[in-house]
């Protein structure tokens, strides 16, 4: 081979990995281990350039791990349920089983060019019965310990798909497939009991040194911890048996400021006065089509119904406030009732206007007015004057005056402090057919029956079809009428199949054991578990992680994990996306076309079809198929290699960071690697002593202090700063004069510190120079302290301000010497041409200036 040929090299070294088997990971107590995972990909049937960068960090991670004596399990997977396979069937009249596994099949296929170090005999999909069978046992275990339990609860529901939607999948009110007006609607749902560890996943939040800081803070604002005041107003007429309303409030310091008391459509006494009065229920009704997320809710319409019921406010049984039902309140936070007070909460301040309520300020900015046509809602930090509280300074924080006001209220006998969470109890039951089944039946005389643990996996039927709406389960009489595994006699099987969160919440442990019999398999997860780096998007920094940590905490409970693993991530990196422009055209209609990149000619910074037609460049933008400025890493390996692409996307930019495709970058790195290449052919070939003084000492000095640097950046995931450190050392062993030895010795070192980003091109230049195996099982390469003390110092050499060259020369030398070596420097002597120089300026350890 005469020049480099990734096509050529990078089959040739993944077929010595697979037939040398070096990623299959086998317990080994006598080594140190390290699980390395990405979350794992949805089996679209694409990958993108976004998950080459995702799975070669991990990549990078895993191969330096392995080189410097670490066990490694570096597993791969796929989160198959879910929608869009069953979106597929609907559409193509197929099966979702048969769209989903021939994605995976695809995807794989796409993704093994990429050279990854993954244990491919670990992998397993979700709607694999093996996996979702494991799952089944574990919703029986977490069952008997208390940990499920199934009640009412208001739900979102897509009345012409006719199934629950997850918050996530009502946009702008509307279900995300059907569009159709999406109602809160009360079903019998399956829940696991999240909200009983709510203060434990808060308070374990810090002692996660490795996380992402944004990324506790998020989850700890979703666990919302909050310290408020339950009380009760009493009802000025019982109504309906009700005489109290009970509320819940985190800024009891403004109930003097009190104007309205609203309740939940789902409210009891709501519910109670819907079945007495049309006018009420219709308006519950039309309440309850809107989303539950608390964007749907801010944004929408506030809504109120004024039900005539009048309470007696706490302090004055004189002050009577009106009872609304409100749109904008939910029943599974709080009590479902709430008081308002406009002038300090910007939603009670629309309702307040739209309806003409009062308007009461109780406290007032330190300088000037409250604000005109708004609530007035400081920090609650900052200062504030009180015009209308409980007694304490006039001047104080709002934090400050909640807790006086909790304790006011108490010492007066209205209501008590409680500690409330926002974290509501996590809501499994999903009305679609691909999903895992919840293993239960229900039988018209023993209830509620778990399925017998030998019958596992409760299989999906093949047999269904999507022709109708809703879910195919429901009509399919052979899978769901089954016998009672209590009586034995007829039962119905549970129809609602598992939230898709619930399949990757526990991934990561049946890893360790992908074939076990048993969800896990103790001496496996001992030996593995925790998972040490953990890789994944931003977008699931809250659910995902929250999920898996209860998940984790809940397995430890039953016996499935030991305690050191209730939390399962010791160490999280969340990365940027990849991103790139996009290119569109407008049709005759004025509408957005939009080209694949492919498809453009770029000169000048503009671009074209081929047939001449400018587009316009909307510049570094968040890849999606649907604009479709996405990047094939299978064209992309096809023309340039995969290392290209592994070194393109971790070169560019910091890790945490956004980073754009580029063409022009991906051909910069793709000459780089042949560069690099073609030095170390130059380099096998040479013979031969060094031809300046010192130049072999120089050259390890800087092979050195590039092992030291390039280590320090995979470590803290610097990739970018260790391909800089790359790319310079890279320049340094091609400028050396150094004997052939010591630049051999350099260039095999430089392919071990490449090859966790290009490892199909260090194995090359590894058995190119004579490296003893494979590179992929060579021992890191550990930097000599002592060749990184510098004694000496390398200084350029100008003659009438311009450069001539440069000279290497002890630290402590005299500085006539250090003229003298400088004046003899040939491109000096060409530049005096005979002339003498009028000064010579030594600047210690900076310069030599010659002046004629």
């Amino acid at each position: 081979m005469t020049r480099y040929d990734p096509a050529t090299i990078e089959a040739k070294w993944q077929k010595a990995w697979d037939d040398a088997g070096l990623f299959r990971a086998e317990r080994d107590p006598s080594r140190p281990k390290y699980y390395v995972l990405e979350m794992f990909p949805y089996p679209s049937g694409r990958i993108h350039i976004g998950h080459v960068r995702n799975y070669t960090m991990g990549d990078v991670v895993a191969r330096y791990k392995r080189s410097t004596g670490h066990n490694v399990l570096h597993p791969m997977g796929f989160d198959a349920f879910g929608m869009p396979a069953e979106n597929a069937a609907m559409a193509n009249g197929g099966h979702p089983k048969d769209w989903t596994y021939q994605n995976i099949d695809t995807m794989v296929g796409q993704m093994k060019p990429l050279g990854l170090s993954l244990d491919w005999s670990r992998m397993f999909a979700t709607c694999d019965p093996e996996y979702y069978g494991q799952q089944q046992a574990l919703f029986l275990d977490f069952l008997d310990k208390g940990l499920v339990y199934r009640k009412n609860a208001v739900v979102n529901w897509d009345p012409v798909d006719m199934t629950v939607l997850a918050n996530e999948q009502v946009e702008n009110g509307r279900g995300w497939r059907s569009g159709a007006v999406v109602e809160r609607r009360e079903l019998t749902q399956w829940f696991f009991r999240i909200s009983d560890m709510a203060d434990e996943l808060l308070e374990a939040l810090d002692g996660l040194d490795d996380w992402p800081a944004k990324v506790k803070t998020m989850q700890a604002n979703w666990i919302g911890k909050s310290r408020g005041l339950q009380f009760s107003f009493g009802v000025v007429d019982a109504a309906h048996g009700h005489d109290r309303i009970e509320v819940y409030t985190t800024r009891p310091d403004t109930l003097m400021g009190a104007s309205f008391v609203g309740i939940s459509p789902d409210h009891p006494l709501a519910k109670e006065l819907e079945r007495h009065d049309p006018e009420v229920a219709a308006f519950c009704e039309k309440a309850r089509q809107g989303g539950t997320t608390e964007e749907a809710i801010e944004t929408a319409e506030k809504l109120g119904y004024d039900t005539g019921i009048r309470v007696r406010h706490p302090f004055d049984t004189s002050w009577e406030l009106p009872v609304y039902i409100a749109n904008f309140i939910l029943m599974d936070y709080g009590t479902g009732a709430i008081f308002g007070c406009p002038a300090h909460d910007q939603r009670d301040f629309e309702f307040a206007t739209k309806y003409d309520l009062p308007i009461i300020p109780t406290f007032e900015p330190l300088e000037g007015a409250c604000p005109e046509g708004e609530a007035f809602v400081p920090m609650k930090s900052e200062k504030v004057r009180w015009i209308r509280g409980f007694g304490w300074d006039e001047e104080a924080s709002g934090q400050d005056a909640v807790n006086a006001a909790i304790a006011f209220c108490e010492a007066n006998g209205v209501g008590q402090g409680v500690t409330k969470f926002r974290l509501r109890d996590w809501g499994l039951s999903r009305q679609r057919f691909w999903g895992a089944p919840i293993p239960v039946v229900h039988c018209d005389s023993c209830g509620v029956v778990p399925e017998k643990k030998e019958n596992l996996p409760v299989e999906l039927p093949y047999d269904v079809s999507f022709d109708q709406p809703g879910n195919p389960l429901d009509r399919h009489p052979t899978w769901r009428n089954v016998s009672c595994p209590a009586c034995g006699g007829p039962a119905l099987r549970e129809t609602d199949t598992m939230d898709t969160f619930v399949d990757s919440s526990w991934y990561f442990a049946r890893f360790t054991a992908p074939e076990a019999d048993t969800p896990t398999v103790a001496e496996d997860v001992d030996y593995w578990m925790n998972v040490d780096q953990y890789i994944g998007g931003i977008e699931h920094a809250i659910l995902h992680l929250l999920y898996s940590r209860f998940f984790a905490r809940a397995m430890h409970l039953c016996g499935h994990l030991p305690a050191k693993s209730k939390e399962p991530f010791d160490a999280l990196f969340t990365q940027g996306m990849v991103t790139h422009a996009i290119f569109q055209t407008k049709d005759a209609n004025g509408r957005p076309v939009y080209h694949y990149p492919e498809d453009v000619d770029l000169r000048d910074g503009r671009g074209f079809l081929k047939d001449g037609t400018e587009v316009e460049i909307v510049p570094s933008a968040k890849m999606s198929k649907s604009k479709n400025n996405v990047v094939d890493p299978v064209a992309i390996i096809g023309q340039y290699g995969a290392d290209t692409a592994r070194w393109f996307v971790l070169s560019d930019s910091p890790p945490e960071r956004d980073v754009e495709w580029t063409a022009a970058g991906a051909e910069a790195a793709h000459k780089h690697l042949a560069r690099v290449w073609r030095i170390a052919a130059e380099v096998a070939e040479a013979s031969g002593e060094a031809t300046v003084q010192g130049a072999d000492e120089q050259l390890l000095r800087e092979m050195h202090k590039a092992i030291r640097d390039v280590t320090l950046g995979v470590e803290s995931f610097g990739f970018n700063a260790a391909i800089a450190k790359l790319y310079a050392f890279t320049n340094t062993l091609s400028k050396s004069q150094a004997g052939a030895r010591a630049k051999r010795e350099a260039a095999m070192v430089l392919a071990q510190l490449m090859s966790p980003m290009t490892p199909h091109l260090a194995e090359d230049v590894w058995a190119m120079l004579g490296g003893e195996g494979l590179i992929t099982e060579a021992r890191w390469p550990e930097a000599d302290e002592a060749m990184m003390v510098e004694d000496s110092v390398t200084l350029p050499i100008q003659v009438n301000g311009k450069r001539r060259g440069e000279i290497t020369v002890p630290k402590d030398m005299d500085q006539a010497e250090v003229e003298k070596a400088a004046l003899a420097v040939d491109n000096v002597q060409r530049a005096l041409d005979g002339a003498q120089p009028r000064k010579v300026i030594v600047v210690p350890g900076r310069i030599v200036n010659v002046v004629v």
